[in-house]
């Protein structure tokens, strides 16, 4: 599934494509995505100019003024940017034509995501309205985390996960962070000291930073913009690496499940 990092990647890939550009068109071949096309939506952003290309958490926000064109790639989608765009496949849901003759293309073979209008203020759409902080926000800190785990039960790994707590830090990246600051990931979130918060903290940004850096993970269907998959699992210490020699001690590395999701951690490196 694409997460934070996947879709900052393809928001930097087509922000100098889309940004001062006119929707001259907006083409719905199939609107049966997780939330349907809505009927209006070509004639509502058709000639509006995206003023700006943001993110918050895994959504696009294609900026038209004060109210935004919204982009959520699901479980499998992709939004590349054509000048030419080949023959349509067979799961091109949606056709972004711009006036400078770009044309933004929606693939999602799952149809688990989402094109969809925010009118302002965009931030109080019920997709968007309940997020929590962006990990790079200056609000997410050790005593922003400390006060948000302190009653909570469920392991440290699972309210990382939690979108209302911190947004964007999926499976991959959850493995990843908590392996780089020492912490197991099944150890209940309330048990874990605000010094070892603080190190988690930055170690979520870190990871984040390095998986943008190599334009994401690609385990599946994730490409960018370009079309080009991304590689940061190649260089994962944990994620995918159940019996594999830990990177730093050696150790075999350990896989379990936890809310049906898959977490590898290293029973040495990780207390």
């Amino acid at each position: 599934m694409p997460e934070l990092p996947e879709v900052e990647t393809t928001r930097r890939g087509l922000q100098p494509h889309a940004v001062g550009r006119r929707i001259v068109e907006l083409r719905v071949y199939d609107p049966r995505l997780r939330w349907p096309v809505p009927d209006t939506l070509a004639a509502t952003v058709a000639n509006r100019r995206i003023d700006a290309l943001e993110r918050r958490s895994k959504y696009l926000l294609f900026r038209l003024g004060e109210d935004a064109l919204v982009v959520h790639l699901g479980m499998t989608g992709s939004l590349r940017a054509f000048r030419e765009p080949p023959p349509r496949r067979l799961h091109d849901h949606v056709d972004i034509v711009l006036d400078g003759g770009t044309t933004l293309r929606y693939h999602d073979p799952r149809r688990f995501g989402a094109v969809l209008y925010a009118a302002a203020p965009v931030e109080r759409h019920p997709l968007l309205a309940s997020l929590g902080p962006e990990p790079f926000d200056a609000r997410f800190d050790a005593g922003y985390l400390a006060g948000v785990t302190k009653r909570r039960r469920a392991a440290i790994k699972l309210a990382l996960m939690d979108n209302h707590l911190v947004v964007g830090v999926g499976n991959i990246y959850a493995n990843e962070s908590l392996f780089r600051a020492g912490i197991r990931p099944t150890i209940g979130a309330h048990r874990v000291a605000r010094h070892r918060l603080a190190r988690l903290v930055d170690e979520v940004r870190s990871t984040l930073s390095d998986a943008i850096a190599k334009g994401g993970s690609t385990l599946r269907d994730y490409v960018d913009s370009d079309g080009a998959p991304g590689y940061f699992q190649l260089d994962c210490f944990v994620y995918g690496r159940g019996g594999l020699p830990c990177r730093v001690c050696g150790t075999p590395i350990r896989a379990l499940r936890q809310g049906g999701r898959a977490s590898f951690f290293c029973p040495t490196c990780q207390r």
